[in-house]
């Protein structure tokens, strides 16, 4: 999805992924803001850059979250 503009940053079987993309469906969806997931084992720049912290949530390329999904941050981050 080129026109994503949040990505979840994370690893399959990650317990802390999955609870992510589901905080991610239920902000981004009501928003009409798609997004979408990358894996950090498709991406050694993702990896490198945040394996020890996923799951992390770009917003617009920025880092607006890690280890999880704060969604106040999340929400501000999509405001208008």
């Amino acid at each position: 999805m080129a026109d994503a503009r949040v990505i979840l940053v994370g690893k399959p079987g990650c317990h802390l992924c999955e609870e992510a993309a589901v905080i991610l469906t239920e902000v981004c969806g009501p928003l009409g803001v798609q997004w979408e997931e990358r894996s950090i084992f498709d991406d050694p720049a993702l990896a490198d850059a945040y394996w020890e912290w996923i799951p992390v949530v770009l917003v617009d390329g920025q880092k607006v979250s890690h280890w999880g999904v704060d969604v106040e941050r999340l929400q501000a981050a999509l405001a208008p």
